[in-house]
């Protein structure tokens, strides 16, 4: 085997990885994130309709006592007998668990 052959046949399985993994990536464009926002937003729905929400993408540290971990910060806005409600929540980026939720 020449050399020559073993570079194409190299350069040719990493644009052949490359395709595969960004044909991967459009089937399933959503990050964990907004994973995440999309339970919190479920949860939600199941009291009435939600008027908004957003979520920050890049998760942070989180200390509560003795719980240390990365979460997600965001909110969520909906009308409630004629009256704006609006809450903040970290959720674990792990797992997706609300670990806090405060209405503002």
């Amino acid at each position: 085997m020449k050399v020559k052959d073993f570079v194409a046949g190299v350069l040719t399985g990493v644009a052949a990885g490359l395709v595969v993994n960004q044909a991967i990536g459009k089937m399933n464009p959503n990050t964990p994130a907004e994973h995440v926002l999309d339970a919190v937003k479920d949860a939600f729905k199941k009291e009435g309709p939600i008027d908004g929400s957003w979520i920050v993408m890049k998760p942070e540290p989180f200390t509560n006592n003795v719980l240390s971990m990365e979460v997600y910060r965001g909110g969520i806005t909906r009308i409630r007998n004629g009256e704006l409600e609006q809450f903040e929540f970290a959720a674990n980026s792990q797992t997706g668990t609300v670990v806090e939720l405060i209405q503002k």
